[in-house]
């Protein structure tokens, strides 16, 4: 966020009429609130010093100037703060709360610390207490809903100092410094609209510039837009401004200075200017670019890219500081283009261009994918197919334009969910949103992202009872949970997709289940109910011919009896996956079934029967022309040669290994393990620190 010269509700002021790092007014809370900072923070209650961060309060109507009020104040304070300032925004640009997990999660990104994707409000929180509790950092939360999000975030540490910014007070929270903000003083407010007009119109007029302040109420925001008005208009005196007010006041005196002035700037604009910026109170999270404004308004991307620059001179919008050309609505004005739209645009109209702007949104996200997709026929053949507007040159403009966008996407895929009348078209934009996030980000680094994206499609599955759609999400949700260590809860999460799959009467969401809900009883070292769930999806598999599938499964219930120490289980089972590994011509995954024969026969105390099992993978090692493979293979060779009493021939081993590594310098033991299956849990402890070793 820049510092802006006053808060008009988000509007940043554009051209020769911003300069930045100027600031209007407001000298005496400015002197106010640093006081604030340096005196000593005592408990109420036992009267030492208090054990969390200071907590300063604007407070102030939108548009009344309490943002840049805050921006202002960071800005002569940062320096004290070692570890930066951290900003976030507390409420949507409709007033919707922020969650606070949603909150944490940004302040933890911006101390680049990770963020365990599914984590709770709580422990996010707590997570974000915990490494503010050694740093001394200036928290700005904007837009704040209530106390309960504040005192949430609040560190417990009084080396911190915490800036929020709301319409009323913090009810709750203790010790709260209010600095509540009225308007600009009469001088700041000439300041401000001099930027717009230059100083001879107001030095001509000065009652009647004092008397169009007085009409705004010193609100920095209706000042903003009164200045747009008299900027666009050269031959216009302030005075017919003032007079056009004042007859709006005794038409309605009802009505705040902001609605008014607006009122006035929006009958001015043209037609196809006025139904576009009302349009755009449809954008999500308030962010627009030339696409969106394009889709809403059914206008081309020209057309779109003019009225978003007009409405900007205007005060109507500000440009973000973005790679892209980008927009943001202000927040102040929100309210009043929601109830503009209502008024001239048919709920009819208002649909077709949410449906237009999510469907111009699928077609960007396929076009960003299919770019990391160079070799891929069916990605070229789509990229031709695609208008040039929509196209991106390379992956690296492509990756810039998701990073940039990524809260308007991700608010984009929560307001299609809860429109409610469009869930085809929110499945398909959820669904292009996971698959460009994984194509260049990758799933781990998107994990926090596609988590959310997942509930939201089982939100839209759950209303339109979709149980195959349903089963997907809760799968994905639950793989997620298991990859970073909610076991238990992702447990939960596969039966429940068990459950679904079952209704829908899908057999690849049921025997994945299956097998997930196997892989997390292994992981919580319940090994017989994990044979049991294995041994289930097994007899789908072998129903349904699925031969290489169910190969995989016999090696996924010889680990589990492995663990247990069911050594003979295990040897039958590793057989089975041998030998329908060699059947289905898998030469590698056959030599890999057989070194773990051989460990589990070793485990058993077979050592003669390990070397032989071990000499057989080696050789199909060998066809496999898997040099990994080799040297695991190998490696184990050495360990069993060390058990027999043959210390040459294993150094021998170990050496042949080592040089196989050389001309492959991964992992050798990267290929040790039978193969994961996707969302399934093949973790646990190792057989002989369980006490299992003979």
């Amino acid at each position: 966020m820049t510092d802006q010269a006053v808060d008009t509700g988000g509007v940043q002021l554009s051209g020769h009429a911003a300069t930045r790092g100027q600031f209007l007014g407001r000298t005496r809370e400015l002197k106010e609130l640093r006081a604030d900072i340096e005196r000593t923070g005592l408990d109420t209650l036992t009267g030492k010093k208090a054990p969390r961060a200071r907590v300063l309060l604007i407070a102030g109507r939108p548009g009344s100037g309490r943002t840049a009020l805050a921006e202002e104040l960071v800005r002569q304070v940062a320096r004290r703060y070692r570890d930066g300032v951290l900003r976030t925004r507390l409420a949507e640009p409709d007033g919707t709360p922020v969650p606070v997990e949603h909150a944490a999660r940004d302040l933890l990104t911006a101390l680049d610390l990770p963020t365990p994707a599914g984590a709770d409000e709580d422990e996010l929180a707590a997570t974000l207490r915990e490494a503010l509790a050694d740093r001394r950092a200036l928290i700005l939360l904007d837009d704040a809903a209530g106390a309960d999000q504040v005192d949430a975030l609040l560190p417990d540490t009084p080396e911190c100092l915490l800036v929020a910014v709301s319409a009323g007070p913090l009810t709750g929270i203790a010790d709260v410094r209010p600095c509540t903000l009225g308007g600009l003083d009469t001088k700041s407010a000439l300041d401000l609209l001099t930027r717009y007009t230059g100083s001879v119109r107001i030095t001509v007029d000065p009652r009647a510039a004092e008397g169009l302040v007085e009409i705004c109420q010193g609100q920095p925001a209706a000042l903003v837009l009164a200045g747009g008005w008299l900027a666009a208009r050269p031959q216009a005196a302030v005075s017919d401004l003032a007079k056009q007010l004042h007859a709006e006041i005794a038409e309605d005196s009802a009505r705040t200075p902001l609605s008014r002035i607006f009122g006035l700037v929006h009958a001015t604009l043209s037609a196809p200017a006025a139904r576009t910026l009302r349009l755009l109170s449809l954008a999500p999270a308030g962010l627009v670019d030339p696409h969106t404004a394009s889709a809403l308004a059914g206008c081309s991307m020209s057309a779109a890219q003019t009225a978003l620059d007009d409405l900007t001179a205007l005060g109507l919008l500000r440009a973000v500081d973005s790679p892209l050309p980008e927009y943001e609505v202000p927040g102040a004005l929100h309210p009043l283009l929601r109830a503009a739209a209502e008024a001239h645009e048919r709920p009819a109209e208002l649909q077709l261009a949410r449906a237009r702007m999510f469907e111009r949104t699928v077609r960007l996200l396929q076009s960003c994918r299919a770019v990391t997709e160079p070799d891929n026929p069916q990605a070229r053949e789509k990229l031709q197919g695609t208008p040039r507007a929509l196209r991106f040159p390379t992956r690296a403009a492509a990756a810039e334009w998701l990073t940039a966008r990524r809260p308007a996407l991700l608010a984009a895929a929560r307001a299609a969910v809860a429109d409610g009348e469009l869930d085809t078209l929110a499945r398909r934009l959820m669904s292009q949103l996971v698959r460009t996030m994984v194509a260049h980000f990758g799933t781990q680094a998107a994990a926090s992202d596609l988590y959310g994206i997942h509930q939201l499609v089982l939100d839209v599955a759950e209303r339109r009872d979709l149980p195959r759609e349903k089963a997907a999400a809760l799968l994905n949700l639950a793989d997620v949970d298991a990859r970073t260590g909610r076991t238990a809860e992702a447990l939960v999460r596969y039966r429940a997709a068990l459950d679904a799959g079952r209704a829908a009467h899908d057999p690849y969401a049921t025997g994945r289940a299956m097998e997930s809900v196997g892989g997390a009883h292994l992981e919580l070292g319940d090994y017989e109910r994990a044979a049991d769930w294995f041994g289930r999806a097994l007899a789908q598999r072998l129903a349904r011919d699925e031969r290489a599938d169910a190969a995989r499964l016999y090696g996924r219930i010889a680990t589990a009896h492995t663990y247990a120490g069911r050594y003979g289980e295990a040897q039958r089972a590793w057989r089975a996956a041998a030998a329908g590994h060699r059947k289905n011509g898998d030469v590698a995954a056959h030599a890999r079934a057989l070194s773990e024969l051989a460990r589990v026969q070793e485990y058993a105390g077979r050592p003669e029967e390990s070397l032989r099992t071990c000499e057989e993978a080696l050789e199909w090692a060998r066809r496999a022309e898997d040099t990994r493979l080799q040297a695991a293979v190998r490696l184990r060779l050495a360990d069993t040669l060390d058990h027999l009493g043959d210390p040459t021939a294993a150094r021998l081993h170990r050496g042949e290994a080592g040089r196989l590594l050389e001309e492959d310098p991964r992992d050798a033991h990267g290929n040790d393990h039978e193969d994961d299956h996707e969302g399934a849990q093949t973790g646990g402890p190792d057989p002989r620190s369980a006490g299992t070793q003979p």
